[in-house]
């Protein structure tokens, strides 16, 4: 079984720019967002993958993912997944020996930044950089799955 254990923040500042050692373009869509259960594909330049995650609220879930071909992801995005898609580019930072994830969104979640750390066990402690904001781990709109159907562009007055 596979667990993934993650925190999730908001952004400070751009203080986080100047350590970026690498960037990735995703693009991803939903096939189901279900109470218990979403089903995604995604794609990274010439990769894509089939992920299967418990739809739990909180630090650490049950995660399950497949690559699959690149042209069958393309056709499930554009013919089966709901919309709008999920772009994003993610930012790979070091910082005391953690790698942060930091999401910079674009599309119908443009301005949107939110940074996450996964983590080995849960409870393990973690440095908290300078640039790091509040948490927003068990706040449902910052998951991906919930910003396909109500994009941050659309609530972004109300944060």
């Amino acid at each position: 079984m596979a667990l993934e254990i993650e925190h999730k923040f908001l952004l400070a500042n751009d203080g986080w720019r100047a350590h970026v050692h690498r960037s990735v373009v995703y693009r991803q869509g939903y096939l189901s967002s279900e109470a218990n259960t979403s089903i995604r594909v995604r794609i990274s330049d010439e990769h894509a993958w089939l992920n299967i995650k418990s739809a739990v609220i909180g630090t650490h879930r049950h995660e399950y993912e497949y690559e699959i071909p690149l042209a069958d992801a393309d056709e499930i995005i554009s013919q089966l997944c709901r919309k709008p898609l999920i772009e994003k580019t993610r930012h790979l930072v070091l910082d005391n020996g953690n790698l942060w994830e930091i999401d910079e969104f674009t599309g119908a979640n443009q301005g949107l930044l939110v940074a996450e750390i996964e983590l080995p066990e849960v409870g393990r402690a973690f440095h908290k950089p300078a640039w790091l904001g509040a948490e927003v781990t068990a706040d449902l709109r910052y998951y991906n799955n919930n910003l396909v159907a109500h994009p941050y562009s659309q609530w972004r007055d109300s944060v």
